[in-house]
């Protein structure tokens, strides 16, 4: 078998790159795999530090909108699981354009080359539960309007409708998968785990958005990538699977641990005006994912993030380089 990854020298790529070469996903076990990633400021070769000797992995540097890139790159493999996109809230209410480009101009152009080449068994398009908008109570089903209220939730979107509609169209076998908020190492110090765990270390305070009460579903990034290995094994063409932790928190209730992780107290929180159109609570039913691919998440929050908190706390090599340059 023949994978290609984009955005494997990301943060949820390169781990699943990583455990992909270790063999860890029975159904995918002995795959030689392609990295496709453009390397911007989120990308980095470090994160594939550990399997880069592997003779089974071959990594291109270019960019997902380069149709001649992708014409030449994607023909010949078996698998195409699509990590690649602009992912930071803050950062597309900045600026939209960055993220309209990769996320719809660039899934545009790996489905176009997909149906081109032919022979692909699976077309992953990995996604985010932030494209449904926000939910008073209850959780998501994967027939929910998608309601998107920031810009990159928006590309998402649009993308996962460019997904959909290439299967409804071309035959394409698109699988799409929608994970909760995901956390744990080698994530780029810009995100709430991360940039509140590497501020602490440092003896600098952390911004709490309002009034901390924002409601987020926690998922360790193994459970992610196990998710996303399991619909790119068995999982239906034309479907889509949500991929959650089961951990529901206020932003306030993870602050919380985070301090007390890293030895810190209140005073090192700065509540700072709220984030313009932030969506309240995201949660998603995992049910399809349960009964259809055997999904279940593994990783205890608790000891989730106590390992988190210790990689960064003993990699200040890897992430101290990457704020100095953000």
């Amino acid at each position: 078998m023949r994978i290609l990854v984009t955005g494997g020298a990301g943060f949820i790529g390169s781990n699943f790159v990583r455990r992909l070469l270790a063999d860890g996903y029975p159904g995918l076990a002995g795959a030689d795999v392609t990295v496709l990633d453009k390397l911007t400021y989120a990308g980095n070769l470090a994160n594939l530090a550990p399997v880069a000797d592997s003779p089974r992995l071959r990594v291109v540097v270019g960019d997902i909108c380069d149709a001649d890139l992708v014409g030449e790159v994607l023909p010949g493999h078996d698998l195409v699981v699509h990590f690649a996109a602009e992912s930071h809230v803050d950062r597309s209410i900045e600026g939209a354009a960055p993220f309209v480009t990769t996320n719809l101009v660039g899934t545009s152009v790996l489905l176009e080359a997909a149906t081109a080449a032919g022979g692909v068994d699976r077309f992953v398009h990995v996604s985010t539960d932030e494209v449904y908008g926000s939910i008073d109570s209850g959780s998501w089903t994967e027939d929910r309007p998608l309601e998107p209220n920031s810009p990159y939730s928006a590309a998402k979107a649009g993308s996962d409708l460019l997904a959909r509609a290439y299967h409804r169209t071309h035959g394409l076998p698109v699988v799409i998968t929608r994970g909760s908020n995901t956390y744990g190492p080698y994530q780029f110090p810009e995100k709430v785990v991360p940039l509140f765990v590497t501020n602490l270390l440092d003896g600098r305070r952390v911004p709490l958005y309002g009034d901390g009460g924002n409601v987020r579903d926690w998922l360790h990034v193994d459970d992610h990538c196990a998710g996303v290995a399991l619909a790119a094994e068995r999982g239906r063409p034309g479907a889509v699977y949500h991929v959650g932790g089961g951990t529901e928190l206020t932003n306030k209730e993870l602050t919380a641990r985070l301090l007390d992780a890293c030895g810190a107290g209140w005073e090192m929180v700065e509540y700072v005006s709220d984030r313009k159109a932030h969506d309240r609570r995201y949660s998603l039913d995992i049910g399809r994912t349960t009964t259809e691919l055997g999904y279940a998440p593994a990783v205890d929050f608790a000891e989730g993030l106590a390992a988190t908190v210790a990689w960064y706390r003993e990699n200040r090599a890897w992430w101290e380089p990457l704020r100095r340059s953000a």
